[in-house]
C-alpha cells in the first residue's frame, strides 16, 4: 500500500491501487487506530477509534474546514 510522503505529525497517509470499486479516497492511521475518508465530496466513510479531534486534524492535513 502505498504511503503518501511529506505529511507532518503523527498520522500515516495511504491508499491501496486496487480499491477500484470505491470513490477515490484515503487512509490514515495512528498506532492501532484507522479512519477513511472519501475526497470528494470530501466526507468521513469510516473510524475505528480517532477521537473526533484526531478526525479534525486529519481532515485539516488535506481540506479546508472553513
Amino acid at each position: 500500500m502505498p504511503t503518501i510522503k511529506g505529511i507532518p505529525g503523527q498520522y500515516r497517509l495511504f491508499f491501496y491501487s486496487f480499491d477500484c470499486n470505491e470513490p477515490m479516497h484515503v487512509h490514515a492511521r495512528h498506532e492501532r487506530v484507522t479512519c477513511k475518508f472519501w475526497m470528494e465530496p470530501t466526507a468521513l466513510t469510516s473510524n475505528d477509534g480517532f477521537s473526533a479531534r484526531d478526525l479534525s486534524a486529519v481532515r485539516g492535513l488535506f481540506w479546508s474546514t472553513g
